[in-house]
């Protein structure tokens, strides 16, 4: 931990007294955020309760962390754990290693980890072994593919977790087929969807289509990040393949995660993709602008779990390159269609979307804006 890490660490340790409930937020990359916000919101306007908030710092560069904690308008984290960039095994074992004593200085009566990241399952992990109750807040999503290292993450945090909060039905269905006891497991809706409507208005004003010179509806955006896309050059350059041919039809925006830039260069394949007319690479995007840009995109192609959800409620057709999705509802009731990996399938899908109109779509259960404040509320009452 950082000089900085420590001297945060005492100061807030210092104010934590012995009345209320105290409760330590944990987030560590860049989904995280936009689900810890909402949840923090609601725990500090809370009578009797003291909240914290860790920041492992899993992602930490200005785009990936920074701009979205000043957008979101969460608080400065109480602790940066600055762990950074590493393998699965040496970044899940700094954050365990790193946060059990933030635990012995807080003592919590909760730990909330949200999500699926390396953070989460550290955290809550560190938080059982030590005694302290752990919640869950995004519980029993399930792809079935183990090849994933989030399906790994979420399966053994739900495990080991004491209150688990599901964000769609299939979540509830997973857990109790897992043999989850009764009552541990609530479904209260979804906390990114509380985030994205309280954001929307302000994500309007953001100027991103001017200074790209796109035109609404006149333009697909692009998110790749999971190694089945971008870990490997065949794939790689299949997806390239796919966005070459969509691009000749319209512009096409990608905001570039760190890790599929550094396997583009990588793999020799950044000339093909900087060559692509009307392909247009950026850096990754703040939250409001993001969300702008996808609310008035033509379609959206990802890999991303959370872009699935948030196209669902902007109405929005999604086409996941995946093969599974843990988000079905984003498909049997939203805008999302899963059209694996090869490139015909991905432009053929993308035709299909662009030349069909857009019947209003009915939000799931919960998604309403007002999850966190379920949340709070059955996690007190369990104090």
């Amino acid at each position: 931990m950082s000089a900085k890490g420590r001297s945060e660490t005492s100061t807030a340790a210092a104010a934590v007294g012995e009345s209320g409930t105290r409760v330590l937020c944990v987030c560590g990359a860049r989904p995280n955020f936009m689900k810890v916000a909402p949840l923090v919101e609601v725990l500090n306007r809370t009578a009797g309760v003291q909240t914290s908030l860790v920041h492992t710092g899993q992602h930490y560069d200005e785009c990936m962390s920074r701009l979205f904690f000043q957008e979101l308008g969460i608080p400065r984290p109480d602790v940066n754990l600055d762990v950074g960039s590493a393998s699965h095994a040496v970044q899940t074992a700094e954050v365990m290693k790193r946060f059990e004593p933030i635990c012995h200085r807080f003592r919590p009566h909760w730990v909330v980890v949200v999500g699926d990241v390396n953070s989460t399952l550290a955290a809550a992990l560190t938080a059982a072994k030590l005694g302290v109750r752990v919640a869950h807040v995004e519980a029993g999503l399930r792809s079935f593919d183990r090849n994933m290292p989030e399906e790994i993450n979420r399966i053994l945090t739900d495990a080991i977790s004491d209150l688990l909060f599901v964000s769609e039905p299939s979540g509830m269905e997973n857990l109790r087929r897992e043999g989850v006891a009764e009552g541990k497991a609530h479904l209260v809706g979804n906390v990114m969807i509380d985030t994205l409507l309280r954001m929307r208005r302000q994500a309007e004003q953001s100027v991103i289509l001017a200074d790209l010179g796109l035109q609404s509806r006149q333009y697909a955006v692009v998110t790749l990040h999971r190694p089945d896309n971008v870990d490997r050059p065949e794939a790689f350059a299949g997806v390239l393949s796919a966005l070459e041919r969509i691009a000749a039809d319209v512009p096409v925006v990608f905001p570039m995660h760190p890790r599929s830039r550094h396997n583009l260069e990588r793999f020799g394949l950044a000339a093909r993709a900087y060559g692509i007319s009307r392909l247009k690479v950026t850096e990754p995007l703040g939250y409001l602008d993001f969300l702008k840009l996808t609310a008035e995109a033509a379609a959206v192609l990802t890999d991303s779990g959370g872009i699935q959800e948030e196209t669902t409620i902007l109405n929005v057709p999604c086409l996941t390159l995946r093969d599974n999705t843990e988000r079905p509802i984003t498909i049997t009731h939203g805008t999302n269609r899963l059209v694996g990996h090869e490139p015909e399938a991905v432009v053929r899908a993308f035709h299909e979307v662009r030349s069909h109109s857009r019947p209003p779509v009915r939000p799931p259960e919960g998604w309403d804006g007002r999850a966190a404040e379920r949340i709070v509320a059955i996690l007190l009452a369990r104090r």
